[in-house]
């Protein structure tokens, strides 16, 4: 590796640094918070989630929506999910004002509601940086930057000479500030890089079509849309109680076994129904999308019709968060995530020395 090019990646690894670290400081940190979500949920939030056990069957949900409809008649709903693992669990109705109602599952009543907690904040801050629609560009640019420092950090930390391979493995602690805090940069930047940049390319899988083309063209499949309904069934009533009722006992039926079941509206109007079964690796989701206002059902996606392309996006959610490898993996992308916090940090100070040393070069010519 010439001296030239290697001078060249550094150029370019220092200016990106520069532009984007903040952004993916804000970034790592607000991801390491989330990691955890489902486990701090269940622990602030568990007097709300589920109530005492009792030998009834589930209500239904025509009698938890239209109990919502009394509360919210003018909140339309915007996500809806049902716990079937735990019968005890929740019924949890999102609305559009970011409030969540937790309904029992026995009777319908309203058990509680929140406002956003902190965590919806610190998805929204990790998402978008609170800045709608211009933060999330700015943060979808700027996991890109951060994939390509990764790849020229990994150039920059390669030695020039075999013999000091070993030496770029270790943390000097024992020596200046200086050199420890360079140590800290390039030696846990290499030791992390390898899941940083599998968690900032799932990362840019959500927002971008080329990633996901770039899957399918690594794995030789395509992503499908789904299967469309070629008969498509009509739902007599159109009150919406009945119609997400229709749909929950209808998919249950034909779908049996689902661990968890949940309803969103797209921004396209469409109404999915995503059903989660029980899986070792790759999440197994029957995806089923139906007309947001007669309830018809438009198409299918279901797992066992996947190809790779189709395995890859039902993993990708499960592989950012490190959920794929169990709680051993959530451990691990937690700490590597306040690595890759503290990787702009340590690259400020190392830019801010050679400054200020080349300043004090200057003054005594």
């Amino acid at each position: 590796m010439t001296k030239g090019f290697k001078n060249t990646i550094r150029q370019i690894h220092l200016w990106l640094g520069l532009a984007s670290g903040l952004i993916v400081f804000i970034i790592s940190i607000t991801g390491f918070l989330y990691v955890f979500e489902e486990e701090i949920r269940d622990f602030t939030n568990k007097e709300y989630l589920h109530v005492p056990i009792q030998q009834k069957p589930f209500i239904g949900l025509k009698t938890i929506i239209e109990n919502y409809e009394r509360l919210e008649p003018k909140q339309k709903i915007t996500a809806l999910k049902i716990n079937r693992e735990q019968p005890n669990a929740a019924v949890e109705i999102a609305a559009k004002k970011k409030k969540t109602y937790y309904f029992n599952p026995y009777d319908g009543s309203l058990i509680n509601k929140q406002n956003a907690d902190w965590l919806n904040i610190v998805l929204e801050i990790h998402r978008t940086l609170l800045l709608g629609d211009f933060g999330e560009f700015i943060q979808g640019w700027s996991v890109v930057i951060f994939i390509i420092m990764l790849i020229t950090g990994l150039v920059l930390w390669f030695p020039n000479q075999k013999r000091l391979i070993k030496q770029s493995l270790k943390i000097k602690w024992s020596g200046s500030f200086k050199r420890v805090n360079y140590d800290l940069h390039q030696v846990l930047g290499f030791y992390a890089s390898l899941i940083l940049l599998l968690i900032a390319f799932s990362g840019t899988y959500f927002k971008y079509d080329a990633v996901k083309k770039s899957v399918g063209l690594v794995t030789g499949t395509k992503l499908r849309k789904g299967d469309e309904v070629l008969l498509k069934e009509k739902i007599d009533s159109t009150t919406i109680p009945v119609r997400y009722n229709t749909i929950y006992e209808n998919a249950n039926s034909k779908y049996p076994g689902a661990t968890s079941v949940s309803f969103s509206i797209r921004k396209t109007g469409e109404l999915r129904l995503r059903m989660t079964y029980p899986n070792k690796w790759a999440r197994n989701q029957n995806t089923i999308f139906f007309d947001g206002k007669t309830g018809q059902m438009l198409r299918t996606k279901l797992y066992k019709d996947n190809n790779a392309a189709d395995i890859y996006e039902a993993s990708n959610h499960d592989l950012h968060t490190g959920v794929f490898f169990g709680l051993a993996g959530k451990i691990i992308w937690s700490l590597v995530s306040l690595i890759g916090a503290s990787l702009p940090v340590t690259g400020f100070i190392i830019w801010w020395k050679k400054g200020k040393k080349s300043k004090s070069k200057k003054l005594k010519v």
